[in-house]
């Protein structure tokens, strides 16, 4: 039974780790005997979004931990505390963008939170399976600084993949229920949201990936 890493990003698409994403994710690893580990940098995010109405909640402030525990059904560790791992997935969701990293703000020129950043380097150079979905991948590129150069897919969005080479990464094209292997590096990525489908598609794509991530435990 391998100890898998859940890097989440708070609780909520626009603002936090994407929901169903972070979902199927622990499902999948779960179906397959596997333990999650959940886990968060313990920070304020970026921007608070109410999802009803699309619209920044002016004035609010909320904690990428603590939102991350609402998926996580309880405490949730920070990347420094996670121990040995056996690997590590990164769901999607704009949290990625504006918490794990500022990508969404600064783009190809982004930093990554530097716990996460430590962590997901760790994972590479000790040749453990990393997993990233929907805009996640750019946390990934980001953290690597094109040292090794790795394979990442975002789906076919032109300007995603762009700011994907800017950071030293090649990108793979790939439909939603599928995902890209860089063998060599152990990394899988999939699109999940960042493409259209509906959750029956990201579930296939999640479960594709995951069964992928599991084979190179």
């Amino acid at each position: 039974m391998a100890r898998i890493g859940i890097l989440l990003s708070g609780c909520g698409v626009f603002d936090g780790a994407e929901i169903h994403e972070s979902v199927l994710t622990l499902l999948a690893i779960t179906r397959r005997g596997h333990t999650p580990i959940v886990m968060a940098p313990d920070l304020d995010q970026r921007e608070v979004i109410d999802h009803h109405r699309g619209q920044p909640a002016e004035g609010e402030t909320r904690n990428v931990r603590a939102e991350a525990a609402r998926i996580a059904r309880g405490p949730v560790l920070i990347p420094e505390d996670a121990g040995d791992l056996d690997g590590l997935i990164l769901p999607g969701g704009f949290g990625a963008a504006k918490n794990l990293s500022d990508f969404a703000v600064r783009g190809a020129e982004c930093s990554v939170e530097p716990t996460s950043a430590m962590l997901i380097r760790r994972m590479v150079s000790e040749g453990k399976p990393l997993g990233a979905w929907c805009i996640a991948p750019v946390v990934v590129a980001a953290a690597l600084e094109g040292d090794p150069r790795v394979r990442l897919t975002i789906g076919c969005d032109p300007d995603s993949a762009g700011a994907l080479g800017a950071m030293g990464a090649i990108h793979v094209e790939a439909p939603v229920e599928g995902c890209v292997v860089d063998e060599e590096h152990k990394i899988v990525t999939t699109p999940a949201y960042m493409l259209e489908g509906g959750i029956v598609k990201v579930a296939e794509g999640i479960e594709a990936a995951v069964e992928a991530f599991c084979a190179l435990l």
